[in-house]
């Protein structure tokens, strides 16, 4: 197990980059401690990949250093970092046994007989795969075959962190489920540092104790489901994280209430007075889940409301989505009551403990 730091990196596929747009990642300086279970989470072509094969070494930054424990392996290749890497599609010998598939890294470095022995048959009980060590690899499903791969990995004592490259997205849904638990089941048993690839947010919240949010090549926020829900750092958060994203409204401000179109929204206390010196590029946030829709007036009780027009409602079973016009644009509200709304007129309420304040994209504390 290791822990790893990523001092100043940036890396640009180009041979002469003149600026940060020709940079794949344009500076990344951050701890994965040991022993922690992370996600690297974010779009296509954010940079994730890039990441994660420097920190293996398949990739040397054109910046920067990277650490383990402290001892700086920038120039170290792959198999002298001691990382297990598990790809999008299992990487095995088809034609080997199960058994042998397990065993292959181990004898490769010349352990004892017995020692591979009790190692593949650990290893192969953690993963539910003892039934199967005669069998060829070949003949096996897509998800015996990822626990393998999974396997050649952990079958290494002296594994320093395993990194994981969206490596469920050729399984089924509930055998994903199945293995994401598996995962968590292993985290908790070896205590190994475990970083994984995804741009899907039920993974990442489901598999990891905290997650790396990346977008156009940098870490926007890291940080547990909950911090990245509630009071996410950059307008990317809060869009790509929860379903549906963040409502977000251009606003000026007036002491502690921003402005949309004439409509005084309150804030947290002493959040618009401590910005208002910042400049004008300013945006409040809400969840949908925060978003109060009512029929009446008098259903709003004593909070701040404000007049809309519903435009459309998607049930989908558990809740309803509710799309809502107001000050000139339109929000999503989620409900999950039994309470009546049809399109038409409506009154919205956004509670400021829950509306949070942005400038040029980030968070304003």
């Amino acid at each position: 197990m290791a822990r790893i730091d990523l001092n100043e990196i940036k890396h640009s596929y180009k041979p002469n980059p003149r600026n940060d747009d020709d940079f794949a990642l344009k500076r990344v300086h951050t701890t994965w401690d040991d022993g922690g279970a992370y996600a690297l989470l974010g779009p296509s072509g954010c940079g994730k990949t890039t990441m994660l094969n420097i920190i293996s070494g398949l990739l040397k930054p054109s910046h920067g250093q990277i650490l383990y424990d402290g001892k700086d392996v920038s120039s170290l290749q792959p198999e002298q970092r001691n990382i297990a890497q598990v790809f999008q599609f299992p990487v095995l010998y088809d034609t080997m046994t199960v058994y042998d598939n397990l065993a292959f890294p181990l004898r490769n470095r010349g352990v004892p007989s017995r020692d591979v022995d009790a190692r593949v048959r650990k290893i192969a009980d953690t993963l539910e795969l003892s039934a199967d060590l005669g069998k060829r690899a070949a003949g096996l499903s897509a998800d015996a075959k990822q626990k393998i791969s999974l396997g050649r990995g952990l079958v290494r004592s002296d594994v320093a962190a395993i990194l994981f490259d969206e490596p469920l997205t050729v399984i089924d849904p509930h055998l994903k489920w199945e293995l994401r638990r598996k995962l968590k089941e292993i985290h908790n048993e070896f205590g190994l540092t475990m970083i994984y690839v995804t741009h899907d947010q039920v993974e990442a919240m489901t598999f990891a104790d905290k997650i790396v949010i990346m977008y156009e090549g940098e870490i926007v926020q890291t940080g547990t489901p909950e911090e990245l829900f509630e009071r996410p750092e950059h307008e990317f958060v809060g869009y790509f994280i929860g379903s549906p994203g963040m409502n977000f409204m251009k606003c000026t401000l007036d002491g502690d209430f921003a402005r949309v179109n004439g409509s005084a929204i309150p804030l947290e206390e002493g959040c618009g007075v401590r910005a208002s010196r910042l400049g004008t590029d300013f945006k409040i946030g809400i969840r949908p889940m925060y978003t109060g829709v009512f029929a009446t007036r008098e259903e709003c009780g004593n909070a701040p409301a404000f007049e809309g027009r519903v435009l459309g409602v998607e049930d989908q079973g558990f809740c309803r989505i509710v799309t809502v016009q107001f000050g000139g644009q339109e929000i999503k509200a989620r409900v999950s009551d039994s309470r009546t709304v049809v399109d038409g007129a409506c009154w919205v309420v956004f509670p400021a403990d829950k509306t949070r304040l942005f400038f040029n994209e980030r968070l304003v504390g």
